[in-house]
């Protein structure tokens, strides 16, 4: 799948916003989490405004490192084309709890609220799990 570079890095993305402890995030032994966004006809500005003005910030709030993100160049399966990215976490039950978390935060339910007032902006998310190889390049700079 071909995709455009949207942004790299979480500190560039997220201006400066400091992330939950994350010291106790290793490379090498983080869970990954790549992310694909399928968004809703018409949606994909406003979802990619979502993560830029709001998501991102608040994944890291809760202790969630963003990787990357990226827009895949739009194909006739997907006009617009979707939002692929990466987050890391030190462990598959830091994860599940750093989105509980995120899920039950106030902010981010008024963010919802408002940016889907017009409509659902993602009619579908798929989510893979992974652990970097022992020969994978250096990841998150280490």
């Amino acid at each position: 799948m071909r995709r455009i570079l949207w942004a790299a890095m979480a500190a560039v993305l997220t201006g400066g916003v400091a992330q939950a402890e994350p010291a106790k995030l290793d490379p090498k032994t983080a869970v990954y989490e790549l992310r694909t966004y399928y968004p809703a006809p018409g949606k994909a500005a406003a979802l990619n405004s979502r993560f830029r003005e709001h998501t991102l910030g608040l994944f890291a709030k809760h202790g969630m490192t963003n990787v990357a993100y990226w827009n895949e160049i739009p194909t006739d399966a997907a006009p617009e084309g979707r939002v692929v990215y990466v987050l890391a976490y030190p462990s598959r039950a830091a994860r599940d709890a750093d989105w509980a978390a995120f899920g039950k935060d106030p902010e981010w339910q008024k963010v919802v609220a408002a940016s889907e007032a017009a409509g659902k902006l993602v009619t579908k998310v798929d989510s893979v799990f992974m652990t970097a190889t022992d020969y994978s390049p250096p990841i998150l700079g280490k």
